[in-house]
C-alpha cells in the first residue's frame, strides 16, 4: 500500500508554473507573435521595395555629400541631421532629415550618390504593419503608461515560467541518458495529446536559454528599476547615450567647419577598415561632430566604434572603441541588438525567430495540457468489503 505524498516542492513548482501561465498566457501570446512577426522587418521592406534599397546602375563618381544634403534638404524642407555611407557601391546613402523640434527621430530618405535621386523614404508598404506589431510588442497597443507595466509583469512571470519549466523538465529520478531522453525528442508516433505534451515540454527545454535573453534584455523598455539595475550588475549604464553629455567643439569666430567628405577622410584615418559610416550633422557652432563606424567583416553586426571630434578642426574630444570596452560595458552598449536578434546579422535573426515562434507556442500548447488534464476521468476508489 503506497504512502500518500503530502505537498512536494516540485508540486509546488508544478502549481506555480500552471497558474502562472494560464494567468500570462493571452499576453505572453501576443507579445511572442508581434515579436516574431516584426524580427524580419527590415528584410522584408527590402523584399517590397527593393529599388529603394539596392541601386542597379552606378556610375563612375559620386557626388559629394555637401552636394546630396542641399538637395536633400531643398526637396523634402527638412534639415539632415545624420548621413550613412555604405562600403557597397551599389548601396544609396541613408540621410537622416528632421521637420521641425517635435520631430526627434526624423525620416530617413534614401539618396542615389550617382544621380543624386531620392529613391524613397523610410515608410512603406508594410510600415503601418510593422509599427502596429512594436505598437503591440511593446504596449499591447494600449496607452504606454498602461501596457508597458503589463508588458513588463508579463515578462517577469515568462522568466519564472522558464525557470520552474527546466525544473520540471527534469524527471523525478535522474538514472542516467535514458531518463532524460524522453525530454529531448518529440514522439511523432504517438497520440495527439502526448505530441502536444512533447511540443510544449521538448521546444520549451531547447529554447530557454534565448527565451530567458530575451525577457532579461526586454525589461529595461519596461522598468526603470530593472534597467538601473542591470546597469549596476554589468558596471555600465544600460542605453548609456539617451541623455548621455556630449563634448562641445571649441568656437573660433569666423572659422569654418570641415566638410562631410573631410569628416569621412578623418574617419577612414582614426578606423582604418571597411565599413559603413555614420556621421552627424552638427545643429550649432558648439556641437561636435560624432563619427561612428560598423566595420563590414564583424561577425558581430552591431558592434561599432565612435568618436566625438570638434567640428572645426577635426581634434578627438572623446572616442569610444568597442574591443577595449570590459564585458559588462559590451553587453550593456548591445542590450537593443541582443533583445532583437540584430547583434549577429541574418544568422541571429534567424534564430531569434524560430525561437519567438516556439515561444509563441508555448502558452497554447500549455493551455491545452491544462485542459486535457481536467477532463482526465478520475480513478474511482476500490471499496474494501
Amino acid at each position: 500500500m503506497k504512502k500518500k505524498q503530502g505537498y512536494t516542492f516540485r508540486k509546488f513548482i508544478n502549481d506555480a508554473h500552471l497558474w502562472l501561465g494560464i494567468a500570462s498566457a493571452i499576453v505572453l501570446f501576443f507579445v511572442c507573435l508581434s515579436g516574431t512577426l516584426y524580427v524580419f522587418h527590415a528584410e522584408v521592406d527590402t523584399w517590397l521595395e527593393p529599388q529603394k534599397f539596392h541601386i542597379e546602375k552606378i556610375g563612375t563618381a559620386k557626388a559629394d555629400p555637401e552636394i546630396l544634403i542641399a538637395k536633400t534638404q531643398k526637396e523634402t524642407k527638412g534639415k539632415v541631421t545624420r548621413i550613412t555611407i555604405h562600403e557597397d557601391a551599389y548601396q544609396p546613402y541613408e540621410l537622416q532629415v528632421s521637420k521641425g523640434k517635435e520631430d526627434k527621430r526624423g525620416e530617413t530618405y534614401y539618396v542615389n550618390p550617382y544621380n543624386q535621386e531620392i529613391l524613397g523614404n523610410g515608410k512603406g508598404p508594410a510600415s503601418e504593419f510593422f509599427r502596429f506589431m512594436f505598437k503591440m510588442h511593446r504596449w499591447l497597443t494600449f496607452d504606454e503608461a498602461i501596457g508597458r507595466p503589463i508588458v513588463g509583469i508579463a515578462t517577469l512571470i515568462f522568466v519564472v515560467l522558464s525557470i520552474t519549466g527546466i525544473v520540471l523538465w527534469f524527471p523525478k529520478k535522474i538514472k542516467g541518458f535514458k531518463s532524460l531522453k524522453p525530454g529531448l525528442v518529440i514522439k511523432r508516433k504517438a497520440n495527439w495529446k502526448r505530441i502536444n505534451h512533447d511540443l510544449h515540454n521538448t521546444l520549451g527545454f531547447y529554447t530557454c536559454i534565448i527565451i530567458l535573453i530575451m525577457a532579461f534584455t526586454g525589461l529595461c523598455w519596461s522598468f526603470e528599476w530593472y534597467k538601473d539595475g542591470l546597469s549596476s550588475v554589468l558596471g555600465s549604464k544600460v542605453f548609456a547615450q539617451r541623455g548621455e553629455k556630449k563634448p562641445h567643439s571649441t568656437v573660433v569666430p569666423n572659422a569654418k567647419a570641415l566638410t562631410i567628405s573631410e569628416f569621412r577622410i578623418l574617419a577612414d584615418s582614426l578606423l582604418p577598415y571597411k565599413g559603413k559610416t555614420v556621421i552627424s550633422i552638427p545643429k550649432s557652432v558648439e556641437d561636435a561632430v560624432e563619427i561612428t563606424k560598423y566595420e563590414a567583416d564583424a561577425f558581430n553586426e552591431a558592434s561599432n566604434d565612435r568618436y566625438s571630434v570638434d567640428q572645426f578642426t577635426g581634434a578627438v574630444l572623446k572616442k569610444d572603441i568597442f574591443a577595449d570596452k570590459k564585458l559588462g560595458e559590451k553587453i550593456a552598449s548591445q542590450i537593443k541588438p541582443i533583445h532583437t536578434g540584430d547583434i549577429f546579422g541574418l544568422f541571429s535573426k534567424i534564430i531569434y525567430f524560430i525561437v519567438c515562434l516556439i515561444a509563441t507556442s508555448l502558452p497554447i500548447t500549455g493551455i491545452i495540457i491544462w485542459i486535457n488534464k481536467l477532463r482526465k476521468p478520475k480513478k474511482k476508489k476500490k471499496v474494501i468489503v
